[in-house]
């Protein structure tokens, strides 16, 4: 027998790469882990819009590996606990949702799953607590739930719902649904909207063991694989590992393919809370606060004559004269500069990289890593400058170059250095020689944040020059 009110967990994907967004969000550091919209970043403005809701249970995050330091430096930030599960390799999102759903049925046969992607953005967060709230009470009689945006203008880069009957009488603001549409042309969005179709948001309420038998009647090779892999499970800091032979192996595919669209008592909740997936600059500009003269200026920015643009400053001045709808967002090591109307094809730009293997698709110039972060400075033909910053009482691997050797100055705190034999301690101003081939080691022993200064010279200096002996983050 059902609960009337079974525990909802919500399961926040953040896994996406947000190649639309470069040059801010890059592979390594993903839109949703960036503060695009307030002092917080997306995964976190998701995690605290569902922490208000009513019967929610702690979170599960689905992420990649080499997020998952970031992802929980973030969660631990907002004091918000969670289930952290790392996805081996991407496969879309019905085996990710699958995994959550094993993890959910542990903690309760009856979880009802709400699915979330860790990047949107949500106006009005009372009308979506609102419609959480009904699609509830229809996903605990066994209903997958849909939540439908009631569209503000004809848009040709989402998928469209079509509402069927009204569903608990008349007044009732729940749906079947009719059919789930394809991203249209622009004359089929306009015709969408006059009738009354709704945006697909992508955000899903179900039953975690209703998902599963789903899963395993219209996909039993991927609900296969997922079984497997979850079984094989392994505990890591604060990580679950998923076994990753087995993942590997599932299918790729959506939960809207591979579920929603195939079964026939799906509902749809509208939604009217001023939402955005943010797939563009220029949905940015949409949803921000613009001035008098349509344009948001983020940084230090000097604009004359200027209408209608997006310009954002990272590091530098930005000077603009004359431009209307315009794109401009600066980084340390890269400048995007386009017309506001064609912002989607930065994805463009970013396969053009990749397929250069340029590290500007990669890496911003400040890389973090779960010991704190580094900047490149400078670099040049056989020899390259970072400004490394440790946190108190963090280690870095015991490790060794092949190819490079490195001279490192302290500028502020105290170091502990394992230099070959030797163990030293080093304060501010001192250094010391690590020759290429030694085993060394970085410690903060310290109550305050090391930062040191990192020469490095030899024939090769990337980053996978490096063989470590002992790691405290499992690397």
């Amino acid at each position: 027998m059902k609960k009337e009110h079974a525990v909802i967990i919500p399961v926040i994907l953040a896994g996406g790469s947000g190649t639309r967004l470069w040059p801010l969000s890059r592979e390594c550091h993903p839109k949703q882990l960036l503060p695009l919209i307030n002092d917080k970043t997306m995964l976190q403005n998701t995690l605290l819009r569902v922490q208000g809701l009513k019967g929610v249970s702690a979170p599960i995050i689905i992420c990649t590996e080499e997020h998952r330091f970031l992802v929980a430096e973030q969660v631990r930030a907002i004091g918000d606990p969670a289930t952290i599960i790392i996805e081996p390799v991407g496969r879309d999102t019905a085996p990710a949702v699958a995994v959550a759903a094993l993890e959910a049925i542990r903690q309760d046969d009856d979880a009802v799953l709400l699915v979330l992607p860790a990047d949107h953005v949500i106006g009005n967060e009372g009308n979506f607590a609102e419609a959480v709230a009904r699609g509830a009470s229809c996903a605990v009689h066994g209903h997958p739930v849909t939540f439908g945006i009631v569209p503000q203008s004809p848009h040709t880069g989402y998928g469209y719902i079509k509402k069927g009957e009204v569903l608990g009488g008349e007044d009732s603001s729940v749906f079947a649904v009719d059919c789930f549409v394809e991203k249209p042309s622009l004359e089929k969005a306009r015709q969408y909207i006059k009738e009354g179709y709704l945006w697909n948001s992508g955000m899903f309420l179900f039953p975690a063991a209703g998902f599963m038998a789903t899963l395993n009647e219209f996909e039993p090779v991927m609900a296969d694989c997922v079984a497997r892999a979850y079984a094989a499970r392994t505990h890591d800091l604060d990580f679950t590992r998923l076994d990753s032979v087995a993942f590997s192996a599932s299918p790729s595919n959506s939960v809207d393919y591979a579920v929603m669209e195939r079964v026939r008592d799906t509902v749809v909740v509208p939604l009217d809370c001023s939402w955005s997936d943010v797939g563009s600059w220029e949905s940015l500009w949409e949803i921000g606060k613009q001035d008098e003269q349509g344009n948001i200026f983020i940084g230090n920015v000097l604009a004359e004559d200027v209408t209608g643009s997006y310009i954002h400053a990272g590091d530098r001045l930005v000077a603009a004269i004359g431009l209307s709808n315009h794109i401009i967002v600066e980084t340390k090591d890269a400048l995007l500069v386009a017309a506001k109307d064609r912002t989607q094809e930065v994805k463009t730009i970013v396969n053009r990289l990749q397929l250069e293997k340029r590290e500007e698709v990669r890496l911003h110039t400040k890389v973090f890593r779960p010991w704190g972060s580094y900047e490149r400075v400078d670099c040049g033909e056989r020899f390259q400058v970072k400004r490394i910053m440790v946190n108190p009482g963090a280690t870095l691997s015991l490790q060794r170059h092949f190819h490079r050797a490195e001279h490192w100055v302290v500028v502020k705190g105290t170091a502990h250095i394992i230099n070959g034999d030797q163990a030293i301690i080093l304060s501010e101003n001192q250094s010391t020689y690590i020759p290429l081939g030694t085993k060394h080691r970085l410690e903060n022993p310290g109550t305050i944040l090391l930062e040191i200064i990192e020469i490095q010279t030899g024939s090769y200096l990337g980053e996978d020059d490096i063989e470590r002996f002992e790691d405290l983050y499992g690397r």
